[in-house]
C-alpha cells in the first residue's frame, strides 16, 4: 500500500494517523533526552504572556490550549519535561487525551505523578515521542524507534491507524516545533 493510497484509507476512515518509519535523515536526528531548550532573549516584562503564546506555539503552548490535554499538560510539567518539548525539535507527539489517562488505573496514575517516580514518568511521555515532524501523508506502516527508546509500531487494522494498541483519532495539530497527532490510550514502554 503507498503511502497515498493510506492517507486516503485514513481519510475515509475518519481516523487520525501517526508517524512510523521514517527517512534516515529523521532517523538521524536528535533525542528528546539531548535537546536542550534554546537561549533567546526574554520578554519585556509590559508584554502580555498571551501574545508570547501566539508568537512561539510550541507543542506545549498547542497542549496548553486544549482542555483534551489537561492530564498530558500536568505529566509533562511533572516530569519536567515543558522546556525540552518547548524547544526546537523537531518532534512528533503521540498525545493521549483525558479519557486515555482516565483509563490508566487510578493508582498507576497517581504513582507516575509523584516526584520520586520522575524517571518512571519521563519514560512514559517519551515514550509518545519521536524525532522529526511527520505528517498524516509520510506515514508508512512500520516500526520507529521513540526518544525513550524502545520503537513503537504504526499499523492499519481494521480501517483504523494503530499506534501499538492505541487508535489515532486526529492528525496533523501543527506547533512550530513539530506536529501532533491524538491517540486514545496511553502508551507503556515494554521496560517499564
Amino acid at each position: 500500500m503507498n503511502v497515498l493510497s493510506l492517507k486516503n484509507l485514513v481519510i475515509a476512515s475518519g481516523v487520525a494517523l501517526a508517524a512510523t518509519v521514517f527517512s534516515n535523515a529523521i532517523n538521524t536526528s536528535p533525542t528528546l533526552a539531548g535537546m536542550q531548550k534554546q537561549k533567546g532573549e526574554m520578554m519585556p516584562m509590559a508584554a502580555p504572556a498571551k501574545a508570547s503564546m501566539a508568537k512561539t506555539n510550541t507543542i506545549v503552548d498547542v497542549a496548553s490550549g486544549n482542555k483534551s490535554f489537561s492530564t498530558l499538560v500536568t505529566a509533562v510539567k511533572a516530569a519536567g519535561l515543558v522546556e525540552t518539548l518547548s524547544g526546537k525539535g523537531p518532534f512528533t507527539v503521540f498525545a493521549p487525551t483525558n479519557d486515555a489517562f482516565n483509563a490508566l488505573p487510578k493508582a498507576t496514575l497517581a504513582s507516575l505523578l509523584k516526584p520520586e517516580n520522575k524517571a518512571k514518568l519521563q519514560k512514559v511521555l517519551k515514550y509518545h515521542v519521536v524525532s522529526g515532524a511527520v505528517m498524516a501523508k509520510d506515514v508508512k506502516p512500520g516500526s520507529v524507534k521513540t526518544v525513550e527508546g524502545s520503537p513503537i509500531t504504526v499499523k492499519v487494522q481494521g480501517g483504523k491507524v494503530m499506534v501499538n494498541n492505541a487508535t489515532v483519532i486526529k492528525t496533523d495539530i501543527k506547533a512550530s516545533n513539530g506536529v501532533i497527532h491524538v491517540i486514545d490510550k496511553v502508551l507503556l514502554p515494554p521496560n517499564l
